[in-house]
């Protein structure tokens, strides 16, 4: 059985095919003894004739039949998948089936698909009647996309009961249900309901769904960039009445997998969206943007319309207004959004200034300045990193990034404030809290933010670091020199966020039988342990923005000290791992040096949304094989 596309495509090449053909029928004359033929056919109520050679005769009968046979398949496809018009039905939304439908669904044709993808199936050929599905996501993660590719995939018998509908800010609840019963009435069970959060009275009445249409038998997938409707729906209206899965967090295999992509360094500095033409057919704007994250410009705008818009519009929309507390007043003088744009800024301004003191201050850098110093190569031996005042650079940069903070500050945003923002934007999938443990006694755990779309943390990390290039010690060093520093300093950047990738993708794959976290002593840290509470063994990790073997690299792995304390509270030490972007290789000292692409890669794939469901104990051992 061919597919639903396909069916479209062999009617659309029908039509071009029939158009080629000559219509009518071959007449035959015996004029003064011998046979004439003609081609003969109606056109504007005139019968018209053509003339034909001898040669040409059954080439045109061949063709003329050729046509009777298109034109009579075409009608028994077409009955199949009559148009909207042909039924005469009108809507009062933005309805779409038939060939319209498929035109769009063949759009995705040949595209990857989300890990999630199969649980749309799952759903609408499911045994569950008593709920709807729900896809959701900031801009740009694949949702649309999603939703084309599982009607691209019905038969053809399930296609033609199937209906696309893009909501619009016009819209209200009333009108889409009496479409829905329209639908309904002449066949239709599978309806996928398109950017639904844009309409004001959906949060409000988006049990109507469930509660009526899903018990009849239809099927409906709801899909929105307002992830917060969706969060307060399930919270009221769609409570326990819904499958989730949420699309915002794209991790380094599947952005690997689906463009192809396979640097590291590419997904630093754009990952968290895909590519605006394969995710969104009707904005012209974001087709000629391409990448969200490609300036400070562009990731600003994502930020403003893709976050912010999106709490502001949800908490609006939402009729009691409870969710609003502390915002209500930032909410009334209208800067709700720039609250939430600074609050962003602020927590990536902490990570920057983090990132860059350590690394001034730490042996690191001194690693560094002395490998650059010793280079084999005359051209690449430099003493450059002996020319910066450490002291001096890291002092201004705290004072420009402090003053920024100071601000914000102005504005007025309280502590709750804050914490009602950090709870939305880890509704939305934003971020997402990872412990630090100590390794030191009286020291308790605490929580750091890790940013789940690593390309808007970069692109903001870079416009800051380049603002150091207005300093007056960098303007007096020479453009080679400030350069060079920049880009160190950029590197230290891509190296942190790098810890962090590993840190959540690594934290977000394993079960609940297993701890994610980084461990600090006194003196140096491990970049990332895994512990296996129910087995009691635990494995620790370097992780390393380089494709050099370097001995200092794993130092703190070879501190028996570190090494006694973390087996001590996290019991047995199955492996030492350096996580960095050369070759696999072991070294004498017994630390495993891995490729932290493939790494990520064999994560098992498994998301918050899924449930954290069992995995098989080959897989689950992952983390400590040697791979």
């Amino acid at each position: 059985m061919i597919s639903m596309t396909d069916s479209y495509g062999l009617m659309r090449q029908m039509e071009e095919r029939i158009a080629t053909l000559p219509a009518g029928y071959i007449s035959k004359k015996n004029i003064n003894g011998k046979n004439r033929y003609y081609l003969q056919w109606k056109e504007n109520g005139k019968l018209k004739s053509q003339y034909l050679r001898e040669g040409e005769v059954e080439e045109i009968r061949a063709q003329i039949e050729e046509r009777r046979q298109l034109q009579k398949r075409l009608k028994e496809l077409k009955k199949k998948f009559p148009r909207l018009e042909e039924r005469g039905l009108q809507f009062e939304t933005k309805v779409r089936t038939g060939s319209e439908l498929a035109e769009m669904a063949a759009g995705v044709e040949g595209l990857e698909k989300r890990e999630i993808y199969h649980r749309i199936p799952q759903y609408l050929y499911g045994n569950v009647r008593t709920r709807v599905c729900v896809v959701y996501g900031l801009r740009r993660t694949g949702k649309t996309t999603m939703l084309l590719q599982a009607i691209a995939d019905m038969s053809e018998e399930d296609f033609a009961k199937a209906a696309y509908i893009k909501l619009r800010t016009i819209d209200e609840m009333d009108q889409l249900t009496r479409d829905l019963d329209r639908l309904y009435q002449v066949g239709y069970r599978y309806v996928f309901l398109d950017e639904v959060t844009l309409m004001e009275d959906f949060i409000d009445s988006a049990a109507l769904l469930s509660d009526i249409y899903v018990p009849m038998g239809m099927r409906i997938v709801l899909s929105g960039t307002d992830s917060l409707g969706f969060w307060f729906a399930r919270d009221n209206e769609l409570y326990d009445r819904e499958r989730t899965f949420h699309t915002t967090f794209i991790p380094y295999r599947e952005y690997s997998r689906i463009l192809r992509i396979d640097s590291i360094d590419e997904y630093i500095r754009y990952g968290g969206t895909l590519k605006a033409g394969e995710t969104d057919f009707d904005d012209e704007e974001l087709l000629e943007e391409g990448v969200a994250f490609r300036d400070d410009e562009s990731t600003r705008r994502y930020i403003d319309t893709a976050i912010c818009k999106n709490i502001q519009h949800s908490l609006s929309c939402f009729a009691f207004g409870k969710y609003f507390g502390q915002l209500q007043s930032l909410y009334e003088t209208g800067e709700l959004t720039g609250a939430i744009n600074r609050i962003i800024e602020d927590m990536n301004h902490r990570f920057v200034l983090e990132v860059l003191t350590r690394n001034f201050v730490s042996h690191d850098l001194g690693i560094t300045a002395r490998n650059l110093k010793r280079e084999r190569d005359p051209k690449k031996r430099t003493d450059i990193l002996e020319a910066i005042d450490k002291d001096a650079v890291t002092k201004n940069l705290m004072k420009i990034l402090d003053i920024q903070n100071q601000e914000e500050q102005k504005i007025g945003i309280t502590p709750s404030h804050v914490i009602q923002i950090k709870k939305y934007l880890e509704a939305l999938d934003l971020i997402v809290p990872c412990p630090i443990e100590y390794g030191i006694a009286g020291m308790e755990r605490e929580e750091r933010i890790l940013f789940t779309q690593p390309g808007m943390r970069y692109c903001q990390a870079q416009a800051l670091v380049h603002s150091l290039m207005k300093d007056d010690i960098f303007r007096m060093l020479d453009n080679e020199t400030r350069s060079y520093v920049t880009e160190r300093l950029l590197g230290e950047v891509r190296g942190r966020m790098l810890e962090d990738i590993v840190l959540l993708e690594t934290s977000k794959a394993l079960g609940k039988d297993y701890e994610v976290f980084k461990l600090m002593f006194v003196s140096g840290e491990f970049d990332m342990v895994i512990f296996d509470k129910k087995n009691s063994v635990c494995a620790i990790y370097e992780i390393k923005h380089s494709d050099q073997c370097v001995w200092e690299q794993a130092r703190h792995l070879l501190d028996q000290e570190k090494l006694d304390l973390t087996s001590h509270r996290f019991g047995k030490l199955a492996g030492r791992f350096v996580l960095y972007l050369g070759g696999n290789l072991n070294t004498e000292d017994g630390i495993a040096y891995r490729n932290v692409e493939q790494f990520l890669k064999k994560l098992p794939e498994i998301t918050l949304e899924s449930g954290l469901e069992e995995m098989p104990s080959e897989e689950i051992a992952g983390p400590f094989q040697t791979m």
